[in-house]
């Protein structure tokens, strides 16, 4: 099996999602089990995966190539490096989660619902996985359907105006992206990345390519100015879609520089990465900002995750900044490794903050934060979770929320002073609106009878957030599995940075 794992890691949840289809159909509760058992065999996998991958060689292992379309030259080419095997664990592990916490939520086509999960797991294990442009592609966009379904049909009242708002904005950046790709292909004759990153291209042509490029990825994040649809997205999605959007579906926009932007354009990265580092750091202070101010507690974790988002492109692209100074090398992985970092304990938080307002909104049905108060002395494990998260949000040492910003504003001090302080606003301003949400909710007197009437979580629920709380502590207290599992791919990483093309 491990010559062809990358292809069961894709095409086990589909088939999962068939037999949810056609045995679940008249019973939903066998169509949930069915479901939860895939999704554990998938994260089972992906673990196999995790511990048959050679981190200290950073290179591309577990190579599937064959010919697909050989009028085009595509080819099915899977490879995965310590970068998409930490995502695709995250992947997995989420699915699961997921799964388990809409055991009783979704009551309506739950057949349907769960085989829209597992076919979004197996299209965002193939982002990670595909080496052939095409093929990314067709997994990058085919992503925007069950997520569609997911929000159109059980989302909440909006819903159809998030949808249409969500379809539009990414299936809009994408366009800019098969432009590229089609010019590439025109001028190469090869959708293969690794051969595109070795093509030669001229300043002008790296400049064009890398603005489709980011039009596309910038969406997905969100960035600043494109990142309107997302607050919508997850105020309509049902709790599980917001939990996926957030912990995987944004990271796709982040993973997306790493395997376009940079190697394919180095130079026009390096010419333009001042351009991304002042959307990111708008992202991360104003977005702060913004997120002070609301009053929905969904909406105030979105913008939330907007502005630690913003961590994940600038490290990123101050590592462009730093990779061709002398000296700087070292600066450059870090500014990377905190990217990367903030990449997978963002999923982490954020879908347990997510998960979080589904446990008091399947009781209350609300999320307006004024409904709420006192809700520890009548949920006082609840609150022990949500509190633990909170200090996550705000970056508390100890928890992986710390890890990659510390790491990222450490590398940012090197290319600029003014840079990592601007950057590090985001600790106050994050601990400002997160403590104020808890503030509210959690603390003060119960004056609502409903809050009063609240019961604690059950076991499935501490399932979900327990788990979540284990990797935010464990990437808190002992980052080592996860840098060190990425370390020598960043290494090469670095070293793309600091080729020159023209």
């Amino acid at each position: 099996m491990s010559h062809h794992l990358l292809s069961w890691l894709i095409w086990l949840p589909v088939l999962g999602a068939v037999a949810a289809v056609v045995l679940g159909h008249s019973n939903a509760q066998r169509a949930r089990w069915i479901a939860l058992a895939t999704a554990i065999a998938t994260f089972v996998l992906s673990i196999g995966l995790y511990c048959g991958y050679s981190a200290e060689a950073g290179s591309l292992q577990f190579v599937e190539k064959y010919l697909w379309l050989g009028v085009l030259n595509v080819h099915y080419h899977l490879a995965v490096d310590g970068i998409s095997v930490a995502l695709i664990v995250l992947t997995s592990f989420t699915t699961v989660l997921v799964l388990i916490g809409a055991w009783s939520a979704i009551e309506e086509k739950v057949h349907q619902y769960v085989a829209c999960f597992l076919l979004l797991e197996a299209l965002m294990i193939g982002v990670f996985c595909a080496r052939d442009a095409l093929l990314f592609y067709m997994f990058f966009e085919a992503m925007l359907i069950p997520m569609f379904i997911i929000i159109g049909i059980w989302g909440g009242p909006r819903r159809v105006y998030a949808t249409i708002k969500f379809f539009l904005y990414t299936f809009f950046g994408s366009i800019f992206m098969l432009i590229g790709l089609i010019y590439l292909y025109l001028k190469t004759g090869s959708f293969d990345l690794d051969y595109l990153a070795r093509y030669p291209l001229s300043l002008t042509e790296q400049i064009w390519l890398f603005l489709s490029f980011l039009l596309a990825f910038s969406v997905k994040v969100p960035m600043f100015p494109v990142h309107t649809w997302l607050p919508d997205a997850h105020v309509e999605a049902p709790t599980g879609g917001s939990v996926i959007l957030a912990a995987i579906m944004l990271k796709i926009g982040g993973y997306g520089f790493l395997r376009f932007s940079l190697p394919i354009t180095p130079d026009a990265s390096h010419e333009l990465a001042w351009l991304v580092i002042a959307m990111s750091l708008i992202a991360v202070v104003y977005i702060g900002f913004v997120a002070l101010v609301q009053e929905d507690m969904k909406k105030l974790i979105a913008y939330s995750s907007i502005s630690h988002m913003g961590f994940v492109t600038l490290g990123a692209f101050v590592a462009f900044e730093l990779a061709r100074e002398v000296g700087a090398g070292d600066a450059a992985r870090l500014a990377l490794q905190g990217s990367m970092v903030q990449m997978i304990s963002h999923g982490f938080i954020s879908a347990a903050m997510f998960s979080c307002v589904g446990v008091v909104y399947d009781r209350m049905h609300s999320r307006m934060i004024k409904d709420y108060g006192g809700v520890a002395n009548t949920m006082p494990w609840f609150a022990a979770f949500m509190v633990f998260f909170a200090m996550a949000n705000s970056g508390l040492p100890g928890t992986s929320g710390f890890v990659g910003e510390f790491m990222v504003i450490v590398a940012s001090f090197q290319a600029s002073p003014l840079i990592a302080a601007t950057a590090a606003i985001t600790l106050v301003v994050g601990a400002a609106y997160t403590l104020w949400l808890v503030k509210r909710v959690l603390f003060g007197e119960v004056a609502n009878p409903q809050v009063a009437a609240l019961t604690d979580i059950n076991a499935r629920e501490a399932i979900v957030l327990g788990g979540f709380a284990a990797a935010t502590l464990l990437f808190g207290v002992w980052p080592a599995p996860l840098t060190e599992l990425m370390d020598a791919s960043l290494q090469q990483v670095v070293q793309q940075l600091m080729h020159v093309k023209v």
